[in-house]
């Protein structure tokens, strides 16, 4: 299965999760020279950086442990460039959403687990 239509999968799903937890979705697939953010969403106090998981289980570790350490300072020096260029009140925080599709994407049956402040 194609890795770019597996991530968009997940992006999207993760985008309509936070939809009905009434965040408002303001960019996705932010990109510059130090990095990716998957999601960057609104609720009324924060402006969340959140990177999607997507994994068939969790059986040998939790889609989370995959955010290395690395991978968060790439994420918090792109949100920092992109609160530069982009003008909030409101406070940054980097959040975690791990899907878990066992039967694959094409399968309705997805498990969502969404860990704020995963990171800061």
């Amino acid at each position: 299965m194609d890795k770019k239509l597996v991530g968009r999968f997940g992006e999207q799903a993760a985008a309509e999760y936070l939809k009905k937890k009434r965040y408002k979705i303001v960019g996705m697939n932010y990109s510059c020279r130090f990095g990716e953010i998957d999601l960057i969403a609104e609720n009324r106090k924060y402006v969340v950086f959140v990177e999607v998981k997507l994994r068939k289980s969790d059986k040998f570790a939790e889609a989370k442990e995959f955010v290395t350490q690395s991978k968060q300072e790439k994420i918090i020096k792109t949100a920092s460039l992109w609160l530069s260029q982009n003008e909030t009140e409101l406070q940054p925080r980097f959040d975690v959403i791990e899907i878990y599709a066992p039967e694959g994407i094409e399968s309705k049956s997805i498990k969502i687990n969404h860990i704020e402040n995963a990171f800061q």
